[in-house]
C-alpha cells in the first residue's frame, strides 16, 4: 500500500509513442520489393520438373533453399534502402 501523504506517480512520456507513429506512416516504395519472396514461390512452373539437378538434389529441394535465400536478400535490400539515416 501507499503512503496517503505522498501524491500518485504521473506517468511519463511513453518512448515508444513516436516511433510506432512514423512507422505506420513509411509509404516507402521500396516496401513493394517485399512481395517477391511471397509471390515467387508460388508460380508452380518453377518447380515443376525434376531437372536440373545441383548435387543430385532436385529443382524442386534445391530452389526452397533458394527461395530462403531470396527473401533473406530482399529484406536486406529493402530494410537499407528504408532505414533512416541519422542525420536525417
Amino acid at each position: 500500500m501507499s503512503d496517503p501523504g505522498t501524491p500518485p506517480a504521473e506517468p511519463g512520456p511513453d518512448p515508444t509513442a513516436g516511433t510506432a507513429s512514423s512507422r505506420a506512416k513509411d509509404h516507402s516504395p521500396w516496401n513493394w520489393l517485399l512481395f517477391i519472396p511471397i509471390l515467387v514461390p508460388l508460380i508452380p512452373a518453377f518447380f515443376n520438373a525434376d531437372s536440373p539437378r545441383l548435387f543430385g538434389f532436385p529443382r524442386f529441394y534445391w530452389l526452397q533453399l533458394a527461395y530462403i535465400l531470396l527473401g533473406v536478400a530482399t529484406t536486406t535490400l529493402v530494410y537499407q534502402m528504408t532505414k533512416k539515416r541519422g542525420g536525417r
